[in-house]
Order: C-alpha cells, then structure tokens, then sequence
C-alpha cells in the first residue's frame, strides 16, 4: 500500500498500491497526487539553502549570504558536503540550476549569474541579467527565473536572452490572485514548483499560463526549533530525481531535509 502522512494535510489522493502509480518521466501530472514521506536525512544546517537540485545521485546545492556564499555537492545519505566552491564576499548566491553539465547559479542583488561545470565546479563564464534573482529551475529548453514578484521569466540559456514570461495567478479565487515571493524553483513532471518565501507552502504551476495547478502544505515538516521563525529559517529547498520519483525537501539552516516518493495515479 501507499503510505499516506495525514500530517502534510494537502490536496493529495492516495495510490492504492504501487503498481497504480506510474512515473511522471514522459507525462504531465495530473491535480492529484502522493507525496509519501520516505526518511528525514541529516543537512548541514550552516547552509542557507538558496538553490537545490539533484543529480547523477548527488544533491547540489547554492546557499546565501554575503561572505558565506557557495556551490556545494553534497552526499544525500549522509548529508557531506564533498565538493565547494566559495563566492567573493560581495556576493549572495541564489538559485540554481543544471542545464547540459553547467551548472548556472544566480546572486540576489548583484544582476550576474555565475556559470560552472558540473564535475570540477570551474568558472565556465557569467551573464547579467536586470532586477533580482531568486529562483532557477531548467525545463530542457529554458532557464526559468523567479524574482521575488509574481513573475517567471524564461532564458534561453545559451544566451541569456529572455524568450518569454509568465505571471503566476491562482484562478481558484473569487478574483483571481498573484502569487509573489516565488523563490526556489524545481522542474517537476512538466511543471514549475516553488517555494513561496516565508510561508511552509510550495505552489505547483502550469508553465504555459502561469495558472496554480495546486498547493502543498508542509507545516508539519519544519523542524520544531524552527517554527517560531517565520523571517529566516524557513522552508526553502526542493530537488527531484526524475529516475526514482523522489522529491527532497529542505529549508534554510536545517538540519535536516526529507526525501518523499512522489506517487502518480493511473487516469
């Protein structure tokens, strides 16, 4: 049977059994869908988590702050960081994201992003960009930046050039609602997931239009020492291994993040 957490109260329909669920690899997801929480794994809890995704088994990481910003690679067993490169002190290192083996990381007020290879994190080269730079996920076209604001710009990543944009609106309203303070992006199954800055909510979007497709809570996921901070250390973190289906949460200076098994019912 599939394990169903009551405790992440979101809008999920259990699978049956494992063989009702099938992988996201080739097809869109539909509105509903498991989460089912698999371990909590240690993190290293100096990090504040910017940018988060994964790779050829290994977490990759970007945490903020001037004069404590990185790259890191990071085991997801264990938590190590075994690989880093440290930023100059005078810039806070953002999202991130991997396309082709380059690894494109983004500062928050400084208008660059930073481009390395993926093996020995080498400085490959950097591009400018205009307004700030939160959120970075790559689609297998496009690099998609977040702002703080409502709206997603998409890069051709070659470039740097922006192709399109799109404002995120929740049209379940009664009028229809921006939904600012996108921050970390993750590729997802043909969407586009974000953290929303200071909220224990992330928001699934259709990357056409920019339409909610739907929302999940992860209250009660954050660790309890951290729930009375609402400004800092706060959820921020999702990295998705397409080959197993499993998605890894984490916030800023936890330590810990959580490796759930994302669970697709057959239509």
């Amino acid at each position: 049977m599939g394990v169903f957490y009551s405790r992440t109260q979101v809008r999920f329909v259990l699978c049956l059994a494992m063989g009702a669920c099938v992988s996201c690899a080739a097809a869109e997801l539909p509105e509903q869908i498991t989460l089912r929480h698999l371990a909590t794994l240690p993190h290293d809890n100096t990090s504040f988590t910017q940018g988060f995704l994964w790779d050829d088994g290994f977490l990759y990481e970007s945490a903020g702050h001037y004069g404590r910003s990185s790259l890191r690679r990071v085991d997801p067993k264990t938590g190590k960081v075994v690989a880093r490169f440290d930023l100059p002190q005078q810039f806070f290192a953002e999202g991130l994201a991997l396309a082709d083996d380059l690894l494109y990381q983004l500062t928050w007020q400084e208008n660059v992003c930073f481009v390395y290879d993926k093996k020995t994190f080498q400085f490959k080269g950097q591009f400018q960009y205009p307004g700030e730079g939160w959120g970075l996920t790559y689609d297998g076209k496009h690099l998609i930046m977040s702002d703080g604001t409502n709206a997603l710009r998409f890069y051709d990543p070659k470039t740097f050039k922006i192709q399109r944009k799109a404002d995120v609106f929740d049209r379940t309203k009664t009028r229809p609602e921006p939904v600012r303070n996108l921050n970390e992006l993750e590729w997802i199954c043909g969407e586009i997931w974000a953290n929303v800055w200071q909220t224990t909510r992330i928001v699934r979007i259709n990357p056409k239009n920019g339409n909610v497709v739907g929302w999940i809570e992860l209250a009660s996921f954050v660790p309890e020492e951290h729930r009375s901070d609402t400004r800092e250390r706060v959820l921020n973190g999702i990295a998705f291994d397409p080959t197993a289906n499993h998605v890894y949460i984490t916030g800023k200076y936890w330590a810990v993040m959580h490796q759930f098994q994302l669970e697709i019912p057959k239509q």
